[in-house]
């Protein structure tokens, strides 16, 4: 009986693997919630102001860009960093 729990969990695991990985937040279009839930070392004040920061000054050009936020420094971006992205860059030739 125990090894039947285990084929069931390792076939899981190989069938649902998305299930386990979270994907990067998109910083320029995620809501504090889930930015607040993605990042480590950023609770809800500083995602508010993350949020805040964008809609005032426009999308980020760079997850860099998150350290003009007040309360956001290198460190933080740099543990977040894997887990973090812009979104797709779009060229002006590009868009229609």
């Amino acid at each position: 009986m125990k090894a039947h729990h285990s084929f069931l969990l390792m076939l899981f695991c190989v069938l649902f693997p998305f299930s386990v990985f979270a994907a990067p937040v998109n910083i320029n279009n995620a809501d504090a919630a889930a930015i607040d839930a993605a990042m480590k070392g950023v609770g809800a004040k500083s995602a508010a102001a993350i949020v805040a920061y964008r809609t005032k000054n426009g999308p980020f050009k760079r997850v860099d860009d998150l350290t003009k936020v007040k309360g956001i420094g290198p460190k933080i971006v740099e543990k977040n960093r894997a887990n973090l992205t812009i979104g797709e860059a779009v060229s002006e030739g590009s868009a229609k």
